[in-house]
C-alpha cells in the first residue's frame, strides 16, 4: 500500500511539475477594461530642470523656484529670505535641502503631473501647494 502511495504521489508531482512549462495564452485586455496609465504608473521623480510657480490650495502665490540640471535649487518665496540649496528624492517623496547646517528639509509627496506640468505636492503636515511650470 505504501508503495502505491509513493507511486500516486511521484505520478501527481511529474503532473504538476511538467505542466509548469506550458505557456496559458495571455488574457486580452480591451482598452475600456485598461487603468489609465499616468495614474496607475507614476512614480515619483524629481521635478525637470526649470522654473516653477508655487501657490497655496486658494492661489495665492507663495514662491519661485528654479531648479537647475544639476538639482541645485533656489526658492524666493512671495514674503521672507531666499532659499537655496539641492533636491533629492527619499522615502518616496521630493525633498528639498536648504545648504546650512540649521535648516530643516523639507519633504513633498507630488501628485502625478497634469497635461501641463503642473502638480500638487503635499507637505509632511499636510499642507498642499500647487506647483506649475513657468512658461518659456
Amino acid at each position: 500500500m505504501q508503495r502505491t502511495s509513493s507511486i500516486a504521489a511521484a505520478v501527481v508531482l511529474f503532473a504538476a511539475v511538467s505542466g509548469c512549462g506550458k505557456q496559458e495564452p495571455a488574457a486580452e485586455v480591451t482598452q475600456s477594461a485598461a487603468a489609465p496609465v499616468a495614474a496607475t504608473t507614476w512614480t515619483p521623480a524629481l521635478p525637470a530642470p526649470g522654473a516653477y510657480d508655487v501657490t497655496s490650495s486658494d492661489g495665492k502665490p507663495l514662491a519661485k523656484a528654479t531648479i537647475g540640471a544639476d538639482y541645485a535649487y533656489s526658492r524666493v518665496p512671495t514674503k521672507g529670505l531666499t532659499e537655496a540649496g539641492v533636491v533629492k528624492l527619499a522615502d518616496g517623496k521630493v525633498c528639498f535641502d536648504p545648504s546650512g547646517n540649521d535648516k530643516p528639509t523639507h519633504c513633498y509627496t507630488e501628485s502625478v503631473r497634469a497635461a501641463d506640468g503642473s502638480f500638487t505636492a503635499t507637505d509632511e503636515k499636510g499642507v498642499v501647494v500647487t506647483v506649475r511650470p513657468v512658461a518659456k
